[in-house]
């Protein structure tokens, strides 16, 4: 018996029982939706981490002062005054590799403006800051390096700290006081919106890190060290020379534990978007079952319907079909009933990805991998519930079957 022909008899089976095919499908539909929805909110969770990590800059090394153990945590990143502005200029004189090296003082303050105050987070970089982090200006322009050797007293701010100080106002040229100290602002810098911590990166005022530290902060030590690489491929050599390198400028002896902690943003990428896999795989699991519960429906209306038509194989078995003939009809019937609902289920799925994205304002991603995968298991799902039931009718005794009521 030709596959065609096959297919033809197996569609017109479906079609005698509507209603029972179209809730038989239903499990694979929701399944298959499931799966496709639930994919393409993982995708979206890990597509916007990976912008949050791609707005470090590019080839981004970070070093903290205070360092951890594989015992668990030391003093804490930023938690030690080890770091020193000579660790900078040993960086930048030292490795070849480095391109720019910001040095970093971090504080949380309350800051004035007119009659308005907001608590936001005080940051003391270089004039190579904004570069690092490729950061544009939304309004005004960048400090200086002279400003810097200068200690002036100007500031750059974000747009969060620009939206709840100066509302509609444009803040450039306008006081802003840190520790009632009056500060200039240069320019408002464009908004790049949550980091990979979840804290707003527009939430910050920008200082030069010899003002940040004389006349905001008062230390004599940084928090981190900012550090651009030229290429990628040199991030691990330089890694590796910027550890070396501090721990001969802090007289560590072998054996004995850091007291900073250097990351590259290929380390902080992997240990963020684990994450959002996990997550991923883990919401991908649950809507699996979904399949799992529509592949049982499918293999018990299968069994149903062999015991309906055992009269029918009977008869087509007396008429020259052979057991194979017999097995290729049940299975096609269960592949077709699969497929269909693997069909609707992507469009419900796509349709609920994209409802989920408009109304909640999740980012959702669904690839066409994806799409194929869960199409390709919906028909798996059809083959392997399907068996069963048709080898079960391919065995049928014909003289048996003919005498079935």
């Amino acid at each position: 018996m030709r596959v065609a022909s096959t297919l033809k008899i197996a569609i017109r089976a479906l079609r005698r029982n509507k209603m029972r095919s179209i809730l038989t499908a239903l499990g694979i539909i929701i399944g298959v939706g499931a799966v496709i929805a639930m994919t393409g909110i993982g995708n979206g969770a890990k597509i916007q981490v990976e912008a949050q990590i791609a707005s470090l800059g590019q080839n981004v090394i970070l070093v903290f002062a205070g360092g951890t153990s594989p015992n668990g945590l030391r003093t804490g990143w930023g938690g030690s005054g080890g770091l020193k502005v000579a660790d900078v200029t040993a960086i930048q004189r030292e490795i070849p590799a480095v391109t720019i090296a910001s040095p970093e003082i971090r504080t949380q303050t309350q800051v004035v403006a007119g009659s308005q105050n907001w608590l936001t987070t005080i940051l003391g970089e270089s004039a190579d800051y904004f570069d690092l982090r490729q950061w544009p200006f939304e309004e005004g322009s960048s400090f200086t390096e002279q400003d810097v050797r200068a200690t002036k007293k100007v500031a750059v701010i974000g747009k969060t700290v620009a939206k709840y100080l100066y509302s509609d106002d444009s803040p450039i040229g306008q006081i802003i006081r840190i520790k009632n100290v009056p500060f200039i602002i240069l320019g408002v810098l464009t908004p790049k919106g949550l980091s990979v911590m979840g804290t707003d990166q527009d939430d910050v005022i920008i200082l030069p890190y010899t003002s940040a530290m004389k006349r905001v902060a008062g230390v004599t030590f940084l928090r981190g060290i900012n550090i651009q690489v030229d290429k990628a491929e040199n991030m691990a050599p330089a890694q590796q020379q910027i550890i070396t390198l501090l721990r001969q400028q802090h007289g560590i002896r072998p054996g004995k534990d850091d007291d900073f902690t250097v990351r590259s943003q290929e380390e902080i990428a992997a240990m963020a978007t684990a994450t959002a896999k996990i997550m991923s795989l883990l919401l991908g699991a649950i809507a699996s079952v979904s399949l799992v519960v529509g592949g049982i429906g499918i293999m018990n209306i299968m069994l149903v319907s062999v015991t309906e038509r055992t009269r029918e194989i009977g008869i087509r078995m007396a008429v020259g079909a052979h057991g194979r003939d017999i097995l290729l009809q049940f299975l096609i019937e269960a592949v077709t009933l699969s497929s269909l609902g693997g069909i609707v289920g992507i469009l419900l799925g796509l349709g609920a990805s994209w409802l989920i994205s408009t109304l909640a304002g999740w980012p959702t991603s669904t690839s066409g991998s994806s799409i194929a995968i869960a199409f390709l298991f919906s028909a798996a799902v059809g083959i392997f519930f399907g068996f069963y039931p048709a080898r079960k009718a391919s065995h049928l005794d014909p003289i048996e079957a003919l005498r079935y009521e």
